[in-house]
């Protein structure tokens, strides 16, 4: 069987090893990836199949935490407006108000950091609502990021899967590789062109215009910068990188055959890196350690490749 070779990015010929190291390193794994790492400040870069749209997962939750304190930093919404979510009725998740057993009451900023810093998927949905989707869709209009799509809540990917496979997610997983090499997707929202899909590149574009204030307000992107710091999950993009002179500021991103993480990793020296890493196992597995100490190594390489 021929393999196919990825489409790489470097903006000097030193960086392109670098990028063909990562991606082999992924093939072996049995990964088909989508890297790319940024210097915010200097723009070098490199990576491999930067422009291809993929489903989010959970990495869409910082477009949408964008779309809500941009809301609550012009006045259209309240941060300290209270919602009462009902477990019941709650959008499925192991972490945060998704995984309560008794209704609770919350403020709508303290849902943005649940849904940021535990990926509380009850918190996404009730801050989807609370927005909408076409106030989401309006919001990445007016921000130019026309190839970050956001068409569904957290809910129905998990609705989708069990419509195919009850509640064996292990047989949904089989289903949604299988769906990678025909291109006829089972699970209906990981069709790219269903799903809430982004490309690394256009998620390494937000966040380089997060941090540097280029887009929404500035109250909105310095409160997502300080959220995106203080993410609970370090077993990824962060797991190489755990030191007192750097900050790893992250969101990752997974369901079923999905393990994505970006972020922005900034060093007390002012070098500041955004990396999108996107992957796909080809493997029935839900736990796969070794994929995302790939993703940390990979971050680890970029980080010291691109700081000045």
């Amino acid at each position: 069987m021929t393999v196919r070779q990825p489409a790489y990015v470097a903006s000097s010929p030193k960086l392109l090893p670098l990028a063909q190291s990562v991606a082999a390193d992924w093939q072996r794994l049995g990964v088909q990836g989508h890297l790319l790492a940024r210097n915010i400040s200097t723009g070098d870069q490199f990576g491999f199949d930067v422009d291809t749209p993929l489903p989010m997962a959970s990495v869409v939750k910082v477009p949408l935490a964008l779309a809500v304190l941009q809301r609550t930093a012009t006045g259209a919404l309240d941060a300290a407006q209270q919602i009462t979510i009902d477990p019941g009725a709650a959008s499925f998740g192991p972490t945060g108000i998704a995984a309560y057993r008794h209704p609770v009451t919350i403020a709508v900023g303290d849902l943005v950091y649940q849904m940021l810093s535990v990926s509380d998927n009850a918190a996404a949905d009730t801050l989807v609502d609370l927005v909408g989707i076409d106030g989401m869709q309006q919001s990445l209009r007016e921000w130019g990021c026309t190839d970050i799509k956001i068409r569904h809540r957290m809910q129905r990917m998990y609705d989708c899967a069990a419509g195919v496979a009850g509640n064996d997610f292990g047989l949904a997983m089989e289903l949604a590789i299988k769906s990678e090499s025909t291109g006829h997707h089972v699970i209906e929202l990981l069709d790219p062109g269903r799903g809430n899909v982004a490309s690394a590149e256009a998620l390494v574009d937000l966040l380089q215009r997060v941090w540097l204030d280029q887009i929404a307000v500035p109250a909105a992107t310095a409160e997502l910068r300080r959220l995106m710091s203080l993410q609970v999950f370090t077993y990824r993009l962060s797991a190489d990188l755990r030191a007192d002179t750097l900050r790893v500021s992250g969101k990752t991103g997974s369901f079923l055959h999905l393990r994505h993480e970006i972020g922005v990793v900034e060093a007390e020296s002012g070098d500041r890196v955004a990396i999108a890493a996107l992957t796909r196992s080809t493997r029935r597995a839900m736990i796969a350690h070794d994929v995302d100490v790939a993703i940390g190594a990979a971050a680890r390489s970029a980080f010291e490749a691109l700081r000045r």
